[in-house]
């Protein structure tokens, strides 16, 4: 989920991925608002789970701050990780592309302290997997720039970015967006 979002906010494209035939899940982190090393911890636990019990890697999508979370957790763990979606997620290094910094430093600071070296810094940088960056020009919240991934920042691993006309709370239900990642999910591993 986005930021000050819970998994309450993705149950419709989990309840779509689902009727699609895959083992959709949330997070199981409560209200996404402090990034920390136990928020990291966490989700490296849950993606370690999923990874054995599906016996292969895991795809994830993030929505906002979800998706800045998700493209972290690929560079962390990539060998457990297939592909990383993100929607609408301030994925440049410059926090003025979202209207959300002041509130987001609020509570987690100019500069997560918490957090391992390196962590959060680069998130321009491509995760080395798969990864698309969905994006509207009629966000609201995050700035389109801030949501392209630079293709000089890939280091070679397969990047793409998609724009859909949208809101940026609307991302989640948008069918332009169902429809993108529903394609991607069904693209055989290693045959982006």
């Amino acid at each position: 989920p986005g930021f000050m979002a819970t998994i309450y906010s993705t149950v419709p494209m989990r309840g779509l991925l689902s009727s699609l035939g895959y083992d959709a899940h949330g997070w199981d982190s409560g209200r996404n608002v402090r990034v920390n090393e136990e928020l990291i911890d966490k989700l490296e636990t849950l993606l370690d789970r999923l990874y054995e019990a599906s016996g292969g890697k895991v795809s994830l999508i993030g929505w906002s701050l979800g998706g800045v979370l998700a493209r972290e957790l690929a560079k962390l763990r990539p060998d457990k990780v297939r592909l990383v979606m993100s929607l609408g997620s301030p994925i440049s290094d410059d926090r003025a592309h979202t209207n959300a910094a002041r509130l987001f430093e609020f509570f987690n600071g100019k500069e997560p302290e918490e957090l391992r070296d390196g962590q959060f810094r680069g998130l321009d940088m491509a995760p080395p997997v798969p990864s698309t960056s969905v994006l509207t020009k009629t966000d609201g919240i995050v700035h389109w720039r801030g949501s392209v991934q630079d293709p000089d920042k890939t280091h070679g691993h397969p990047s793409e970015n998609i724009r859909v006309y949208a809101s940026h709370c609307g991302l989640g239900v948008n069918p332009s967006v169902m429809s993108a990642i529903a394609d991607r999910l069904a693209q055989a591993e290693g045959e982006w």
